[in-house]
């Protein structure tokens, strides 16, 4: 792996074969394809992942005892 002085060897040698502006194209076109990438697999794990059960029990349609009225004749 390529330590520091490597590194500003590196980029020296990259940037006298492309240029600033091509480097500075190339950085943003790469930064747009990883936000895109980050916001489809957002929406890709939104779509497969089951929704939040709420806290709040669903109340069932058939009446309880407490609601019968209770009439002893």
């Amino acid at each position: 792996m390529p330590s520091g002085w490597e590194w500003v060897v590196i980029a020296v040698v990259v940037l006298v074969l492309f240029g600033g502006a091509k480097l500075a194209g190339i950085g943003k076109n790469a930064g747009k394809a990883i936000r895109e990438f980050k916001e489809e697999t957002a929406a890709g794990k939104a779509a497969v992942e089951p929704p939040a059960k709420s806290a709040k029990p669903e109340e069932s349609s058939s009446p309880s005892a407490a609601e019968e009225p209770t009439s002893k004749e």
